[in-house]
């Protein structure tokens, strides 16, 4: 066993490793999309665990010739594929702090200051976000930290669920679990639709999107009205704040007006910001989730866009009573004084799972290392640093904006065929020096590039544009000099106001 000095000393080596880690990524010292083949790791390491305890030199030799080679560098200045997920330095060692504590935080009792500092940071943080004192602690709401977005749609949903249900006698509960019914626009996150596989049974109704790829709420409105007449009971609605596939926003003012007047009770409104949410700290992107009021719950992922590391989503609620009720049942094992006076909190009863980790440590000292100004900096860098790549695209012969340019997400297409897109983008990733990934819009193959690793600078981007022209070129002028294929014609689209 690791005693602790031999802990001081590879704890100390373990610091320096990750550091050096970070350094090597930013010099492009690895290809920043993992070249590993499946089953690569099965074979390169023994079948069994080790009879007898081994060395540490051993684990770590094994960590660099066998792991690192099968890392897609997430925190490479180079990677601009999906959202960002960060994983600040600050953010590391709080999480080592967590580690080291080794406490489960289920009941305020098992770790208070776990529960009591999750509490504050929450606060903290809807408060940056200017959420309304609904969503805070001291009244009837209050934060709580998940694993991911699916998680926090995941239990909104159950508590929606609950609170139609209740309505009714517990005999006739079963009868009307039937016509219970969710809605999300065709661009809503998949965990939408997984959610409702999980609480079922929950008819999901995909409602069309505008063409700005935002919900549309007239349609809203006829899906609903038609759904009340067929006896079904509409129960949740989730409305986004930048789409996963091109950071498109609903209009949280419609939507709720549209389900406040709908012919029915006024169905459980949900906000998934898990990318867009963060750039609301900054107050010239606040009014993205204006309306936000309306709303019984709201989410976004520090993990993706506040440099916090996995996983950390923050959800808040207007009324918490509806997440306890739907979610708490207490053997006797985990009854207890403080509990049962009513007066703490026990996140245990916010989520699925019993336990969980000391999260709220790296959320805070990321809050207090950056300062609401560092992070707020940091935001803005990102966003400048896209619309540096969305001037070079549209001063492109080669390639078209596909949506208009919208924080930190631009998204483009070489002036081809989707096959074309497709290829392109495997030849740029294979070079190893970028790596970018792919959505669809309006059934075209579409390019996407996200900034929003920490140490990513203009000569990154420079970068980028610089492996994209030359294999673009490659594309369209196969034989060096003029092209003998005919592009696309190039279309205008503007950057978003």
């Amino acid at each position: 066993a690791m005693d602790a000095e031999e802990f001081r000393k590879q704890g100390h080596r373990l610091i320096d490793f990750i550091a050096d880690y970070r350094d090597a990524l930013a010099r492009g010292q690895f290809p920043v999309l993992s070249r590993a083949t499946p089953g690569f790791l099965a074979a390169a390491l023994p079948p069994e665990c080790p009879s007898a305890p081994e060395p540490f030199d051993a684990i770590m030799k094994d960590v660099e010739e066998h792991i690192i080679p099968g890392l897609t560098h997430w925190q490479s200045p180079d990677f601009f594929a999906f959202f960002p997920g960060n994983a600040c330095y600050p953010a590391v060692l709080g999480d080592l702090l967590s580690a080291g504590f080794g406490v489960q935080g289920m009941l305020w009792i098992t770790s208070p200051a776990c529960t009591e500092l999750e509490t504050l940071v929450l606060d903290w943080l809807a408060k940056l976000l200017a959420l309304p004192e609904a969503f805070l602690s001291a009244g009837k709401g209050g934060g709580v930290i998940a694993g991911t977005a699916c998680d926090a749609v995941l239990v909104s949903l159950v508590a929606a669920r609950a609170r139609v249900l209740e309505n009714f006698p517990s005999s006739r509960r079963a009868h009307y679990a039937n016509r219970l019914v969710a809605y999300c626009s065709d661009q809503t996150h998949s965990s939408m639709q997984k959610a409702c596989m999980i609480v079922g049974p929950m008819e999901l109704r995909i409602v069309a999107s505008t063409e700005e790829k935002a919900l549309d709420p007239d349609a809203l409105a006829t899906v609903l009205e038609r759904d009340v007449v067929a006896g079904f009971l509409p129960t949740f609605v989730c409305a986004t704040i930048g789409t996963t596939s091109s950071t498109a926003t609903d209009d949280l003012d419609r939507i709720a007006a549209v389900c406040s007047e709908a012919p029915c009770e006024r169905p459980w409104l949900h906000i998934d910001a898990a990318y867009a949410g963060s750039a609301c700290i900054c107050p010239e992107f606040r009014y993205l989730i204006n309306g936000v009021e309306a709303y019984d719950s709201f989410n976004f992922n520090p993990h993706k866009w506040l440099l916090v590391n996995f996983e950390c989503s923050t959800l808040w609620v207007q009324n918490r009573e509806h997440l306890i009720n739907a979610l708490s049942v207490t053997p006797a094992y985990l009854r207890n004084a403080k509990s049962e006076q009513g007066n703490v909190i026990d996140y245990r009863d916010w989520q699925v799972p019993l336990g969980r980790r000391f999260r709220a440590l790296k959320l805070w000292f990321v809050l207090r290392a950056y300062g609401a100004e560092g992070l707020r900096a940091y935001i803005r860098k990102c966003v400048q640093l896209a619309e540096r790549f969305a001037q070079y695209v549209q001063g492109s012969e080669l390639f078209d904006l596909a949506f208009p340019c919208r924080l930190a997400l631009v998204c483009f297409r070489f002036r081809g065929s989707n096959e074309d897109n497709r290829v392109l983008m495997d030849a740029v990733n294979d070079s190893g020096h970028v790596y970018l990934t792919h959505t669809e819009l309006d059934g075209q193959f579409t390019l996407r590039v996200c900034i929003g690793t920490e140490t990513t600078e203009e000569e990154n981007v420079d970068r980028l544009w610089s492996v994209l022209a030359d294999h673009a070129k490659r594309l369209a002028y196969p034989d060096g000099k003029t092209s003998t294929r005919v592009l696309e014609p190039k279309t205008a689209i503007g950057d978003a106001s």
